[in-house]
């Protein structure tokens, strides 16, 4: 019986088939008259730019320049508490030391730490690098999910049962409660992950991070079974985790956590809505659809440095005909960046250099070829408002490959880093705004009189 009632959960059966019609049918509104309303979908223009919707002092994004009083595309720049994301990079590679805790401190107080300060951020994390007891075991171990996002998102729901303060709001609470959250996640992370290779059959292997070491090389540490890494490896994730800590406030995962922060409700439960949201394709898992689009290519191709052969893959891919068939040269492009995408720049730098570290040159080369063909063919193919450049998530998806990072830990890794600026944003909204956000929506149905059931 039970098998039984299992199947029909899980199936689509003709009668949900025939719902699912009525559905579309009666959900589907005409494309036209969003213009006619003026409805920004996307809550974006024609030409990708954000409704104003929020202020921020977390971060900026700067792609556009007043010339004649008109607007002109101009090379990207990211920057974290006014500070140049190319500057900060070059301050702590000059220093060698790792960036993460450094720039969290700069995003969550705005300001950079003292020598002194960092160490003592460094050593707040450190006491923070725990889990309650059994915590393992009673939640991590059971029911383990194939999705490491839904699997942290559930553990991150959980950690609310056992803080006896879970829907405090002052600042001082949420602060306490983020840093525990930033300090957790790489443990949330990773052994979610080893959790559902026991589960599939594989050994289970727990390791406790160690207080010496950065986030960076914990997780490299607490993911292999041998604990190795090399010093490239450990700086190239942690720059990974740098250039995804924060992206200004219109993001979805951050507007989201703006949106449910202003509700007021608990700090468990904005960090599982933001998670929800960076899960999503369109925005944290486009690493892994640009790694498969590439794995795609690659088996199609029979020389991956023929211009004209990658050219027409990439015209296939335009027209639906390659890979998922949905139009999209996945990695190319930004709602933000038309010229370049500064944190895709400084990216490439290292990707170089660990292609060559790790044998790599040759998927190294057919991605610079991808990234100087894409614009000239969706140039070509599609009628576009602005520039179209390679993003982050281009490179990105290539590095954790050679890092030998399983594809179900990609996205997790994005909101390792980007709780960081999730925690910034909330405690800013928290400070600042005390009303829920509540945008409208145009009512399109007519008013209708009420039909008896046996007159139906």
């Amino acid at each position: 019986m039970a098998k039984t009632v299992d199947e029909a959960l899980f199936k689509i059966t003709p009668q949900i088939q025939k719902l699912s019609e009525i559905c579309e049918e009666n959900n589907a509104i005409d494309k036209e008259l969003f213009t006619k309303y003026e409805v920004k979908r996307g809550l974006r223009d024609l030409n990708g730019k954000g409704v104003l919707a929020g202020l921020t002092n977390v971060s900026d994004v700067h792609a556009k320049e007043i010339i004649d009083g008109k607007e002109v595309p101009c090379p990207g720049s990211l920057y974290y508490r006014g500070y140049n994301i190319k500057d900060l990079v070059n301050g702590f590679l000059s220093a060698h030391h790792f960036g993460f805790e450094e720039i969290a401190y700069l995003l969550l107080f705005g300001e950079l730490p003292t020598k002194k300060q960092l160490e003592e951020f460094h050593d707040l994390l450190v006491e923070r690098r725990t889990l309650p007891p059994n915590f393992v075991r009673d939640v991590i171990m059971k029911a383990s999910s194939p999705d490491m996002m839904n699997s942290i998102s559930r553990s991150i729901l959980q950690l609310y049962s056992y803080d006896e303060k879970a829907d405090d709001t002052s600042i001082p609470n949420v602060l306490r409660q983020c840093l525990n959250l930033i300090s957790q996640f790489p443990m949330l992370m990773v052994y979610g992950y080893h959790a559902y290779n026991y589960k599939m059959g594989e050994d289970l292997f727990i390791y406790a991070p160690k207080p010496e070491l950065s986030t960076a090389e914990n997780i490299l540490m607490m993911l292999r079974e041998d604990r190795k890494y090399t010093e490239l490896e450990a700086k190239i994730l942690d720059m990974a985790l740098v250039l995804h800590m924060d992206h200004g406030g219109g993001n979805n995962s951050t507007f989201t956590t703006h949106v449910v922060t202003s509700s007021g409700t608990d700090t468990y439960s904005t960090m599982a809505a933001a998670m929800a949201s960076l899960k999503g394709p369109k925005h944290g898992g486009a690493n892994i659809k640009v790694v498969k689009m590439f794995e795609d290519m690659k088996a199609q191709l029979n020389d991956w440095a023929d211009e004209d052969e990658v050219k027409d893959y990439l015209s296939r891919l335009l027209d639906k005909q390659a890979f998922d068939k949905k139009g999209l040269i996945y990695g190319m492009g930004h709602a933000v960046y038309s010229i370049s995408d500064p944190r895709a720049e400084i990216f490439k730098v290292f990707v170089e250099k660990l292609a060559k570290e790790k044998g790599y040159e040759k998927e190294y080369a057919l991605y610079e070829l991808v990234e100087r063909l894409g614009p000239q063919v969706i140039g070509e193919k599609r009628k576009i408002y602005k520039g179209v450049n390679a993003n982050v998530d281009f490179y990105s998806g290539l590095v954790y490959s050679m890092l030998g990072l399983p594809p179900a830990l990609y996205t997790p890794i994005f909101a390792a880093a980007r709780v960081v600026g999730w925690s910034a944003h909330r405690l800013e909204e928290l400070k600042n705004v005390d009303k829920i956000i509540r945008p409208a929506y145009k009512a399109l149905a007519g008013h209708k009189e009420y039909v008896k059931l046996e007159d139906r």
